[in-house]
């Protein structure tokens, strides 16, 4: 499917009930300490702005299944940023917009719109290539074991486009942000970005202490899952 071809809607300008948290990254030092050589321990971090999206941050009540929107939403935040566009208010499209957008696409159903359904990896590319122009490179893990073996893979992308990514899986259906990757030696940790927080959180660190923005190392991800990774070539 070529969503490029389609003629992006037009997103409407948001009112979040509250400000929304920016650059939760930037408050959590790695997680290990620089051990023997130096060459051997790489920390990188999404460079540019982007806002935390979790559940029902917007009013809209997704809890239970709008976590890969939220992470969309996030991405989207990013590519704004990056482009010097920081009205974000009218640059991050709304669930129904998603929804919307995938319809226009052929992707989905006119039923979609406004159903509980989930998305993914593929969703996500369509998104951000119908609305932003931005295509994304998508990689297949297929056991989480394997994400080891990637981090160099991830890695060159953090130091070529500095983005945040999107990770999702099969038994592990939770969709997160990536917006980091630690190395010391042989272990690899992610930066999670875990936009399944209900409420208005009062501080970045009120989500570091309760886990939604955490250090991740690569064998605690489910052992019996694989994984899709999404990043935006932008």
């Amino acid at each position: 499917m070529d969503g490029g071809n389609q003629q992006p809607i037009q997103l409407s300008r948001k009112c979040y009930p509250y400000p929304l948290l920016r650059n939760v990254h930037k408050s959590l030092p790695p997680p290990t300490a620089t051990t023997g050589a130096e060459n051997r321990c790489v920390t990188l971090y999404t460079e540019g702005d982007f806002l935390y999206f979790h559940y029902d941050c917007d009013g809209y009540k997704d809890n239970g299944w709008g976590c890969a929107y939220r992470t969309l939403q996030t991405l989207c935040s990013w590519i704004a940023g990056k482009r010097c566009d920081t009205d974000f208010d009218t640059k991050v499209p709304s669930i129904l917009e998603i929804q919307q957008t995938l319809v226009n696409t052929g992707d989905k159903t006119n039923d979609f719109v406004g159903s509980h359904d989930w998305i993914g990896a593929i969703e996500i590319f369509y998104a951000l290539d119908t609305l932003y122009d931005v295509v994304c490179k998508i990689i297949h893990i297929a056991h989480h074991d394997d994400l080891k073996r990637y981090a160099n893979v991830l890695k060159k992308y953090f130091e070529d486009f500095g983005g945040i990514i999107m990770m999702g899986g099969d038994m592990d259906a939770a969709s997160k942000g990536i917006a980091g990757i630690h190395i010391n030696g042989n272990q690899v940790y992610l930066l999670v970005i875990d936009p399944h927080f209900v409420g208005v959180p009062e501080s970045v660190q009120e989500l570091v202490e309760r886990g939604y923005i955490r250090w991740q190392h690569t064998s605690e991800f489910v052992d019996s899952s694989f994984y899709n990774i999404c990043l935006p070539q932008i």
